[in-house]
Parts: structure tokens; C-alpha cells; sequence
């Protein structure tokens, strides 16, 4: 989807069904979860999330912050920069979500984010760049970081394969949704990549959630 022969409408229309699709398939559930326990005795916190898409994740980050009595400064990173114009226009302003084109590698805050997260991105990498992209969320977040993605397995495989044509998401959803969940992760792998990344284990949690999610992340 991420192809040049992609148009930008049909970019806006496929980005608005993975956010659909999240919702769906409770992708925004895991770190909501971790975030009420790293920011619960935080009156204000700062958020990036790398690989931000629609940027689905910030408004429900916002939308949570927002009833628990929290502020929040949230900024969205993504290297497509038709995401960062999709999220904008999915966005209402007075949110105050900022959205960012760049390659994370290469951003440079003028402060500090609390926080650090991303979800259903690092199975779209090979593994010597998963490892560098642990390690700079650890370095990059002040209190704490986490990255939600798939768990491979054969019912994640056909059963979304099912839900996303009953659902009539467009056909590339379908297709890329499917080879996501066989790029995607086992246990045994994600510590490999843990120890392959150079960070300190002690303290780095790693999680089965549902559904078919493996998550890693620390709270410091």
C-alpha cells in the first residue's frame, strides 16, 4: 500500500480501513492498558507514537487522558508523508495532536517524550532493524516505552483473512493484514531480538495479550 502507483485518495481510504480494522480487532486495547499503569501518577505526560497512520491510536490516547483527568502532549511519527496529511484530516485540530514525517531515526524532539510507543510496525522490518528500533525506543523515552505488534498463528492467519471479507475491507487490507500475521512474531524470537537490541533484560516485560498480541515494553 505503501507503493507509488497507490493513489492518494486510495492511500486515504486504505489508511481509514486499517484504523477501522484496529478497532475491530482491539489493536489499540494493549496499550491503552500499559499507558493507565505507566501514567497513573502522572498529571501531564508526553507521547510519541512511531508509525502513526491515521493516527487512531493518539485520538484514543487523547480520549482516555481526557476522562482520567490527564493533559497530554501527543505527537504521531510516520515515513509516509501521506499519513501525516490522512491524520490531519482525521484529526480534529483542537486536539492539539502534532503529526510528524520522518524517519524515527532521525528525529530529534526539542524535549524528551515520556513516552514512547508503537503498535503493529515491527513486523514490517527485518530483524537487525526491530533490534535498533528496541533500542532507541529505550533510549528515546524518559519514563517508559512499548511495542504492541501481532503473534504469529495459524487462527490469526485465516480468521482475519475471514473477518476482513465479511467486513468488505478493501482487498489490499485483506492481503496485507494476512501476510502481517505471517511476518509476525513468536516468543522465542521476540527474545531474540531483546537481546540482539543491546538493552538491559531486567525490567523489559514481555506479554501475551489478547487478541494474538506479543508486547514488550519497560516502565521506569
Amino acid at each position: 500500500m505503501d507503493g507509488e502507483d497507490v493513489t492518494t485518495a486510495d492511500f486515504a481510504a486504505l489508511i481509514h480501513d486499517l484504523a477501522i480494522v484496529n478497532t475491530v480487532t482491539l489493536a489499540r486495547r494493549p496499550t491503552l492498558s500499559w499507558l493507565k499503569r505507566a501514567a497513573r501518577d502522572l498529571d501531564h505526560f508526553s507521547l510519541v507514537d512511531v508509525g502513526s497512520g491515521e493516527g487512531d491510536m493518539l485520538r484514543a490516547v487523547h480520549a482516555w487522558a481526557t476522562k482520567a483527568g490527564k493533559t497530554c502532549t501527543l505527537t504521531g511519527i510516520d515515513i509516509n508523508p501521506r499519513s501525516e496529511a490522512a491524520a490531519r484530516a482525521a484529526t480534529d485540530s483542537a486536539l492539539g495532536i502534532d503529526y510528524v514525517t520522518a524517519d524515527v531515526f532521525d528525529y530529534r524532539p526539542a524535549t524528551r517524550p515520556d513516552f514512547v510507543v508503537s503498535a503493529i510496525c515491527t513486523h514490517h522490518m527485518p530483524d537487525a532493524l526491530v533490534a535498533r528500533f528496541l533500542a532507541w525506543m529505550d533510549a528515546a523515552a524518559a519514563r517508559g516505552w512499548y511495542n504492541s505488534d501481532l503473534r504469529r498463528h495459524w487462527f490469526a492467519y485465516y480468521g482475519f483473512g475471514l473477518l476482513a471479507r465479511v467486513a468488505r475491507w478493501h482487498p489490499t487490507v485483506v492481503h496485507d493484514g494476512q501476510v502481517s500475521v505471517a511476518r509476525s512474531f513468536t516468543r522465542d524470537e521476540w527474545e531474540a531480538l531483546i537481546a540482539a537490541s543491546g538493552i538491559d533484560r531486567q525490567g523489559v516485560s514481555l506479554t501475551n495479550e489478547f487478541p494474538f498480541r506479543l508486547c514488550v515494553g519497560r516502565i521506569r
